[in-house]
């Protein structure tokens, strides 16, 4: 992962908060004659982009996609994941703005996520006007999965429909990202998480044991 490069605003914010730093007894910057600042003596989070999780109210980063890219997202996110007697639809668990805070990061991956899945929702919904002359969230969920069939299986994608294909794959993938880090859906995948057992540690059960060929092993 590169290095994001610094712009002149992002000097004076490095250079704001390194002065903060100095004062308190951190960094010190460089000699009054040079043109270049030293490097900060915290090198583990990036100054300017890196979260400070320490404080949950600051975001480091402008989040990206516009209200009508955010609903579109929502419906696309819904209708790979929708809510059923096994957890809550991906928009209820945020899966769409997970996805919008990936592809608003500035590391070069994240970058060219975002060209993917911005350009990809554009063409989803002119996909959309040419089928059915509406908005893909405002589709009927026949004819939003009538597209999303077309674009689903990239060894069966038309070759016209190439852009949606490689939409739609990476689309996908970070809408499950999203979804399953969510606490409320692991049902989904059979985890229960860190729970306490009764009694004597009853051992690992019988069928896992002859799953992994392990019957014979003392």
């Amino acid at each position: 992962m590169s290095t994001p490069s610094f712009s002149r605003r992002d000097t004076l914010k490095w250079l704001t908060g390194t002065v903060a730093a100095g004062t308190a007894g951190g960094a010190a910057l460089g000699a009054p004659n040079e043109t270049e600042i030293a490097p900060p003596s915290w090198p583990a989070r990036h100054p300017i982009h890196d979260p400070n999780f320490m404080v949950k109210t600051v975001f480091p980063w402008q989040k990206l996609m516009t209200e009508a890219e955010l609903a579109t997202t929502k419906a696309l996110a819904d209708l790979i994941l929708p809510k059923d007697d096994q957890g809550p639809a991906a928009s209820e668990v945020g899966a769409h703005d997970f996805i919008n805070e990936w592809i608003s990061a500035p590391y070069d991956k994240n970058v060219a996520d975002c060209e993917v899945i911005r350009g990809g929702l554009g063409w989803l919904n002119t996909e959309s006007f040419k089928r059915f002359g509406k908005h893909f969230e405002e589709l009927a969920a026949t004819q939003q999965t009538q597209i999303v069939d077309d674009i689903c299986h990239p060894d069966k994608s038309r070759p016209e429909l190439k852009t949606g294909t490689v939409f739609f794959k990476e689309f996908r993938q970070l809408a499950l990202s999203g979804y399953y880090t969510h606490s409320s859906t692991w049902k989904h995948l059979g985890y229960v998480g860190n729970i306490s057992v009764g009694g004597p540690y009853p051992g690992v059960p019988v069928e896992i044991i002859k799953r992994l060929g392990l019957e014979d092993v003392a």
